[in-house]
């Protein structure tokens, strides 16, 4: 798959590489102290609504600048040269802050359910050059004291952004084109299971010559089960190790350590970004945080939803998601 226009591949070197530090602020959800003193408004309604804000206008300009095949090189230059283009970035960026805002208000409304102080979701505005955001975080405000609560508000953001990621993937497959593969050169999107099986149902069978060019929208869904599949990685603070702890208990740090050598692996023959997030699980710590109550029982309608969301992260994985040909 690829993810940009046929025009935007002759730019690849200045617009098609992720930094690899783009994916350290990818959604996950941060602990507080729970004796700490009630935010100020500026903390708790100012800046989220600003760094929103920002968030829209960066995100705005990476999905024109995506479009974009006139003269001017660089998203500074082409925004200066041609800031009436911002329109043209609706249909990405509308689409992944629908996706991304989605996965943050199932956290933040699991945890108002289970009352546990939490943040507006904080949105990170990001360079242009890609997506134009580093994601967004919930900062938790008092400790999760039950294993219930803590499986919810885990698998509620995942969750919650997947179904609308695959809506989106739908749609933007739809609006995508097909081409000659030996006509894309730039930037290779990975193909996690998911999207081989959308792209026959909304597509077709593709012959081995013939790729497709993903429309802004599809572009934007796409991340959406990228940052779905990061975030459930059974590591530590990320969502997937909320739930893995909630499920397994102590079990959860087995399977982060495991995890760690299948990650250098893949960073060694696949994608490089795989050796910074394997550094970063160490950073984050591979274990989970205890809970008040451990042993609470789940029960079992909450342990068919963490097998849904173990399948949910094997099909929206792609081992090697960006590539350059």
């Amino acid at each position: 798959m690829d993810g940009l226009g046929r025009d935007e591949h002759r730019d690849r070197s200045d617009r098609n590489v992720l930094d690899s530090s783009d994916q350290a602020t990818l959604p996950v959800i941060e602990a507080r102290d729970a004796d700490e003193i009630e935010p100020s408004f500026f903390s708790k309604w100012t800046l989220p609504v600003v760094l929103f804000l920002l968030t829209v206008f960066t995100t705005l300009w990476a999905g024109a600048y995506q479009t974009y095949n006139g003269p001017a090189r660089g998203p500074l230059n082409f925004l200066l040269a041609a800031p009436e283009s911002l329109w043209r970035g609706i249909p990405f960026a509308g689409a992944l802050l629908f996706i991304l805002t989605t996965h943050e208000l199932g956290h933040y409304v699991l945890s108002k359910m289970h009352r546990v102080p939490v943040s507006l979701p904080l949105f990170i505005p990001g360079l242009p050059h890609f997506i134009g955001t580093f994601g967004a975080i919930i900062r938790m405000q008092g400790p999760i004291l039950s294993r219930r609560a803590l499986f919810d508000i885990g698998v509620a953001g995942p969750l919650a952004g997947f179904v609308v990621a695959v809506v989106a993937l739908i749609v933007g497959l739809s609006l995508s084109t097909v081409v000659d593969r030996t006509a894309t050169v730039g930037l290779q999107l990975g193909e996690p299971l998911l999207l081989q099986f959308l792209s026959w149902l909304v597509i077709g069978p593709l012959p081995p010559e013939a790729d497709v060019v993903l429309h802004p929208i599809g572009f934007a869904a796409w991340f959406g089960l990228f940052v779905t599949s990061l975030n459930l990685l059974p590591i530590g603070q990320l969502d997937g190790g909320h739930v893995a702890y909630a499920l397994w208990g102590r079990r959860q740090r087995t399977m982060a350590l495991a995890s760690l050598p299948v990650l250098l692996a893949l960073g060694f023959f696949g994608w490089a970004g795989w050796f910074l997030w394997a550094f970063m699980a160490g950073f984050w710590g591979l274990g989970h945080p205890p809970v008040m109550d451990p042993s609470e029982p789940l029960g079992r309608n909450r342990t068919i939803v963490g097998w849904i969301a173990l399948a949910v992260f094997v099909v929206t994985f792609a081992p090697v998601p960006f590539s350059v040909h």
